[in-house]
C-alpha cells in the first residue's frame, strides 16, 4: 500500500474535523436545556465532558515532551500527528471508563441537585 500526500492530508483533515466536531457537539449539548434529560442522559453528558477534559489534559502533557529532532518529511509528520491524535482520544476514553477520575460523578450529582432530580 502506498501513501501519497493527498491520502496523508485527508488523514490530517479528518483528525482536525473530528476534534472540532467532538468539541462542537459537547458545547452544543452543554448549552442545551438539560432540565428535561433523564438521569442516564445526564450521566452520559457528564461522562462526555470528563473524557473531553482528560483528552485536553493528555494533549497539554504531550506538549511538554520535547519533539524528536529526526529529519522526517512533512507527510510523515502529518501521519504521526494523525495517529497521535487517535491514540490520545482512545486513552482519554479508556481513562474515563469504570469510574474515571470521578469528575463525571461529581458533575452528575451537582446537576441532579440543580435540576431537582433527586
Amino acid at each position: 500500500m502506498s501513501l501519497d500526500l493527498n491520502t496523508i492530508n485527508s488523514y490530517s483533515n479528518y483528525s482536525t474535523d473530528t476534534a472540532s466536531n467532538s468539541t462542537s457537539k459537547l458545547e452544543e449539548t452543554l448549552k442545551s436545556d438539560l432540565s428535561t434529560a433523564t438521569k442516564d442522559e445526564l450521566m452520559d453528558v457528564c461522562k462526555d465532558f470528563e473524557a473531553y477534559f482528560v483528552e485536553q489534559m493528555f494533549k497539554a502533557m504531550q506538549k511538554m515532551v520535547p519533539e524528536s529532532e529526526d529529519n522526517v518529511s512533512a507527510s510523515t509528520r502529518q501521519l504521526q500527528d494523525y495517529y497521535k491524535e487517535q491514540m490520545t482520544q482512545s486513552f482519554a476514553e479508556q481513562a474515563t471508563e469504570g469510574g474515571g477520575l470521578g469528575i463525571a460523578q461529581i458533575l452528575y450529582e451537582q446537576m441532579k441537585h440543580n435540576y431537582n432530580m433527586e
